[in-house]
């Protein structure tokens, strides 16, 4: 931060705890964060031609924040991660106008870049049948093909992020009838166990020969420690060869399946919110457009008008 003045540094390290003690902002998000803010203060320093101080920041023009994202953009960053970072300054901006008690307009005006949202791309029923019936037979050691088809079985039965399955401790297990997963920013949601989630786990620890501890990781590594996501990404890689199917049929897309696969049997898209552990609805919505497309498709298809 040697770009930035005392005050500016300061201040960015004020909003950051702010967002990590009272928005529980994951540390992934609050290094997103600095990164952003950090990069646009450098830029107003080298702009402007030296360190801003606040009350040179409370100055910041519309002419400022388009030179800003104009060299953002020369300099190959795409719109969607423009858009990232301009939400970054602007929640900065807004924390630092309350506090010190100026007028952020020109920041909180600029328009973010349109880009096209990208949708989920959940596996069909059956396609996430055979990822893991497949993905079972990629070892020959049968508890670790147990172990990666428990994973993908949470995944895909409870709608878990890879990093919440295996955050699992021997403490949870047996798995009961629901779970209390931590998520993003340590936002806390029950989620329900199916009896084949339950089931399929209870096996691989009927067949894991490292003894259990309560506080050791639930899922194991072959050496015994804690099974990296690397592991699980890599069974699905082979998998989904074998299966013909594309890329995008990785852990996150058994998750994006059972948000998909729940909505397309009628399931409550609030309900469904509160099960992913979705802070805003507008992200679950993502899955009604999935849906949307699915039934376009359908429709040019096999409308005798199309």
């Amino acid at each position: 931060m040697t770009l930035i003045s005392p005050a500016a540094r300061d201040a960015l390290q004020g909003w950051l705890a702010y967002q990590r003690a009272l928005k529980g902002a994951a540390e992934n998000t609050l290094t997103a964060y600095q990164g952003d803010v950090v990069e646009f203060l450098s830029f107003i320093t080298g702009h402007k031609g030296a360190p801003q101080g606040l009350g040179a920041l409370e100055q910041i023009s519309v002419t400022d924040m388009r030179a800003w994202m104009a060299q953002a953009r020369a300099g190959g960053i795409g719109a969607r991660s423009l858009a990232r970072k301009l939400s970054a300054v602007k929640a900065f901006y807004r924390w630092l106008s309350d506090r010190q008690g100026f007028e952020p307009t020109a920041v909180l005006s600029t328009r973010s870049p349109k880009f096209q949202r990208k949708l989920p791309r959940p596996l069909a029923v059956d396609a996430a049948r055979d990822m893991i019936d497949t993905v079972e037979l990629q070892s020959q050691s049968p508890w670790v093909a147990a172990r990666d088809a428990a994973v993908l079985t949470l995944l895909w039965g409870c709608g878990l992020r890879i990093s919440e399955a295996l955050a699992l401790k021997g403490a949870d297990a047996p798995l009961p009838d629901t779970l209390r997963i931590t998520g993003k920013g340590g936002k806390q949601r029950i989620v329900p166990v199916l009896a084949a989630a339950r089931d399929a786990v209870a096996r691989y620890l009927h067949l894991c020969p490292h003894p259990g501890a309560p506080a050791a990781p639930l899922f194991r590594g072959v050496r015994g420690g804690a099974l990296s996501p690397r592991a699980i990404q890599a069974v699905m890689a082979r998998a989904r060869l074998q299966l013909g199917l594309p890329a995008s049929a990785t852990p996150h897309a058994m998750r994006h399946s059972f948000a998909t696969h729940l909505l397309n049997a009628g399931g409550d898209l609030r309900a469904i919110q509160e099960l992913l552990g979705h802070a805003s609805l507008s992200t679950t919505q993502a899955y009604t457009a999935v849906d949307t497309a699915r039934l376009l498709e359908v429709y040019t298809r096999a409308h005798p008008k199309a």
